[in-house]
């Protein structure tokens, strides 16, 4: 997935979200509907969401120095951790809590009809941002199912607009059925019984995104495809009898660190054994680009079963 298709993506649901926030607070003061009010919030919250991704992005591009030598592409996943703490915290945590207090001092929703056209316009924004996420996704997850994809992607910024998009399309159905439900039953708690439903599926959200979230930022390993074919690569040197371990870790969404440990013949001279490692590095490099940093050892099988 390209940079640029994640900038697109990110910005559409900034200003989305930005539009959609301002109206629904608006209508909430308005009505004085408790689900609008949590809807409002919500999308207060992935706008600051957008915000802290593209803060995140940014930070990313930062060159390495002496105090971070492998760069600053982690900071991708930082940002995007953040964002499920807020959406759980800022999200879920309010919508439940302004739920809570309305079921248990329920007040009539007026003007309902001001409700109905705000979520109405609310779901075609989101539903045109969703799509936009969901098409960009739908480029590198191939014919993998979506929740493989989610967990094999190693760029958060996309499935995180995704997530929060989902969350938003149902937060919205959940939000018209309670305004509509307490309006024509004469039940205005089931108001609060939606905003704490918005409520859950918010918590449910952050969860998916800090878990998925965690494993990028603890670091985790390349597509096996790429080690496999750094394994086929070093088969191919006819001065190399062994591999002994191949250790990849994913530093950004395309910065990868590869770690390779090898036993060399002993009948090929230094001058030989620098020959090959220099053309497994380039070969490396130019079948997988988000390869950026390339260490190569040599050292015997017994040698490193010993260490």
């Amino acid at each position: 997935m390209t940079e640029s298709g994640s900038l697109k993506v990110i910005f559409a649901a900034l200003i989305g979200n930005t539009l959609i926030s301002i109206t629904k607070f608006g209508a909430a003061f308005v009505t004085g509907s408790s689900a609008m009010f949590s809807e409002a919030i919500h999308s207060l919250v992935d706008t600051g969401n957008q915000l802290l991704m593209l803060h995140g992005l940014r930070r990313a591009k930062k060159p390495a120095d002496e105090a971070h030598p492998f760069g600053y592409g982690m900071e991708v996943y930082f940002w995007t951790f953040v964002v499920a703490i807020l959406v759980f915290a800022g999200g879920a945590g309010v919508s439940i809590y302004e739920g809570i207090h309305k079921v248990m001092a329920p007040e009539p929703v007026s003007n309902v009809m001001i409700n109905y056209a705000v979520l109405g316009a609310a779901m075609v924004f989101e539903g045109v941002a969703w799509m936009m996420a969901y098409k960009e996704f739908g480029r590198s997850r191939g014919r993998m199912g979506l929740m493989e994809a989610v967990s094999r992607s190693k760029d958060p910024t996309v499935f995180t607009v995704l997530f929060e998009d989902t969350a938003a399309m149902l937060g919205l159905f959940v939000a018209f059925v309670g305004i509509a439900a307490a309006d024509y039953l004469d039940m205005p708690l089931l108001d609060g019984v939606a905003s704490i439903v918005i409520g859950l599926i918010l918590a449910l959200t952050a969860s998916l995104l800090a878990f998925e979230t965690k494993g990028l930022l603890i670091g985790e390993a390349a597509h096996p495809r790429v080690v496999e074919g750094v394994r086929r690569i070093a088969r191919a040197e006819d001065s190399v009898i062994g591999i002994n371990e191949i250790l990849t870790m994913h530093l950004g969404p395309k910065d990868v660190l590869l770690n390779v440990s090898l036993d060399f013949g002993d009948k090929f001279t230094a001058d030989d054994v620098e020959a090959s490692v220099t053309n497994m590095e380039r070969q490396i490099k130019r079948q997988f680009p988000d390869v950026t940093r390339v260490f190569i050892e040599a050292q015997s099988r017994n040698s490193q079963r010993r260490v």
